[in-house]
């Protein structure tokens, strides 16, 4: 159901809003994205790339089914609605993402970190930015 054409895979990492969309069935990267959110907790962190990560669907395929995997357990079972969101900043960034995309056309899966290494690498290039005194904001565009 979800491994169609217009589905597309969201990665992220930890402590920056950062995220790698790919074609699920060519495994193609079509875009990454990653911005220094400064000082955070890794939940909002997570959730601000989960945004990042659905803005980048719509603009390439706004109707598309989309497979969010995601190497935060937490986003991934509050998302599906397994778990509540008990959190106020995370409700509110909740709603955001569900206002970007359909919901009933998410589907939100779990992955181990070591699966999610293209977002920790752009995470990772982001941060080395900051460090270096550079703009941690990245865009690419493959398509």
């Amino acid at each position: 159901f979800f491994k169609q054409k217009t589905a597309y895979e969201i990665y992220q990492c930890d402590w920056s809003s950062d995220v790698c969309s790919s074609d699920l069935e060519s495994g193609e990267v079509l875009a990454e994205r990653a911005d220094y959110l400064g000082i955070a907790t890794n939940n909002v962190a997570e959730y601000n790339g989960l945004v990042a990560g659905l803005t980048v669907v719509a603009e390439i395929k706004p109707t598309g089914l989309v497979e969010v995997r995601m190497d935060s357990r937490l986003v991934v079972e509050q998302m599906a609605g397994r778990w509540k969101i008990k959190h106020p900043d995370m409700r509110q960034l909740a709603l955001v993402a569900n206002k970007i995309h359909p919901p009933a056309q998410i589907r939100y899966v779990w992955v181990p970190r070591e699966q999610n290494q293209l977002a920790d690498a752009l995470c990772n290039e982001s941060l080395d930015a900051v460090a270096a005194g550079r703009d941690g904001r990245i865009v690419r565009n493959y398509f």
